[in-house]
């Protein structure tokens, strides 16, 4: 669309100017306040080229040959993230008020997974602070007595603001408590940041492959990227890909 613009002298035209950029400068900020700060910009697709292969470092569900791959990156902090998984409920409530239909699409991705038609894959992108680092070392402790699920299910259902204390080490240990861990182990392998090399790995690599906040998730077919997940999408769209990646 072109806009003409009079460029003859018109005592109007300067406040006019102000007026039309204050409105856009407040047009900006009001619509930006309706982004979550943890979802990324949709990105319309495969555009990562770099996401790296499933390993043995990576935490699986599901059928290793399953015809489709579900890739997450997510930070214990994330509420969007708790959301997903069918936790934060106060901020699962706000989604629904701004659509109905919003549903966590995390329950639904295991009824695929329990069918042996998705391997799921939880990667680490801490990026919220310290908290997230060690939520995210914390979880992998866990995992060396075959409890990372549970945990990572204890601390999505734990979440409680940001850096404020709530994912201490302190409390990451008395998690492992409350889910009949061996405390000795789990504590030795948390104080001795067992795992703090690996959890910079992965947000470094997930990084590479295009992720910029959380959750982000990426669907594969064959071993190609055919979908991506940008934030708390709905379940209605998710379960559309996933569906649409298993044709």
């Amino acid at each position: 669309m072109e806009i003409d613009i009079d460029t003859k002298p018109n005592k109007l035209s300067v406040p006019m100017a102000i007026i039309v950029a204050g409105i856009l400068i407040a047009g900006a900020i009001y619509f930006s306040s309706l982004t979550p700060k943890n979802i990324p910009v949709n990105d319309n697709g495969a555009g990562a080229t770099t996401l790296a292969p499933v390993g043995k470092e990576d935490k699986t569900l599901g059928n290793p040959k399953a015809k489709v791959t579900f890739v997450i990156y997510e930070d214990f902090q994330c509420p969007f993230c708790g959301a997903i998984a069918g936790f934060n409920a106060p901020l699962i409530q706000s989604l629904k008020q701004r659509d109905s239909n919003w549903a966590p699409f995390i329950p639904e991705v295991m009824n695929y997974v329990k069918n042996g038609e998705v391997l799921f894959v939880y990667r680490d992108w801490a990026f919220l602070g310290l908290e997230s680092i060690r939520a995210a070392e914390a979880a992998r402790c866990a995992g060396d007595q075959d409890k990372f699920w549970e945990y990572h299910d204890y601390l999505y259902a734990h979440q409680n603001g940001e850096n404020e204390g709530n994912f201490s080490d302190i409390n990451l240990k008395s998690f492992a408590k409350n889910l009949n861990l061996n405390t000795d182990t789990f504590n030795e392998c948390l104080n001795g940041s067992k795992y703090a090399q690996a959890v910079a790995d992965s947000r470094e690599k997930g990084t590479n492959a295009g992720v910029s906040g959380t959750p982000k998730g990426f669907i594969l077919r064959d071993g190609k990227i055919v979908s991506t997940i940008d934030g708390a999408e709905p379940l209605s769209v998710v379960k559309q890909k996933i569906d649409t990646a298993l044709k």
